[in-house]
């Protein structure tokens, strides 16, 4: 803000009050854009910052941000006095019910799950009782080295891949004319 300060002439009001008298005698119904607020700024008060562009820009999103102007269809107007104040997004909260006095209000429980206590016993592994084996995917069985090798065949007395499919005998049949 001090750069600001140093930049501007003396004889210029701040920003806002210039932005504000733009927006008043320009008077458009449906307000005025950047481009009409800096011509109207530079056709009346003569002496302006080289940075006037980059001031004018950060004022008007400053007043657009504090509710002081309202942005709409790209053009920047005062807001309606009496318009409702504009909600935010999605859904609004449900109204909460007033309670006695006297109730104390007990802290929300913080979000996720709770950290686990250093001090409790592990506990046991449960095994299935039911089929006798333990759950999940069973272990890998480490091959030996003559299996593991590709030119060893095991033969299980069928040959590998999908058998072929059967197909049915065709009988002759003789045509006699």
């Amino acid at each position: 803000m001090a750069t600001e300060e140093v930049n501007k002439p003396s004889s210029l009001p701040p920003y806002p009050e210039m932005i504000m008298e733009a927006l008043e005698s320009l008077n458009k119904p449906n307000g005025s854009n950047k481009s009409a607020i800096s011509s109207y700024i530079e056709s009346n008060h003569g002496e302006l910052p080289e940075t006037h562009a980059t001031l004018l820009i950060l004022h008007l999103n400053q007043m657009k941000e504090s509710g002081e102007l309202v942005f709409l269809n790209n053009n920047y107007m005062k807001p309606d006095p009496n318009a409702p104040p504009k909600r935010g997004r999605g859904r609004p909260p449900k109204p909460k019910a007033a309670l006695p006095l006297d109730t104390v209000v007990a802290p929300p429980r913080p979000r996720g799950r709770p950290p686990k206590d250093p001090n409790a016993e592990p506990k046991p592994k449960v095994v299935s009782i039911a089929s006798g084996r333990p759950r999940g995917r069973p272990k890998k069985v480490a091959r030996s080295a003559a299996a593991a090798s590709p030119g060893a065949a095991v033969s299980s007395g069928r040959p590998r891949g999908r058998p072929p499919k059967v197909k049915p005998q065709l009988t002759e049949v003789s045509v006699e004319s």
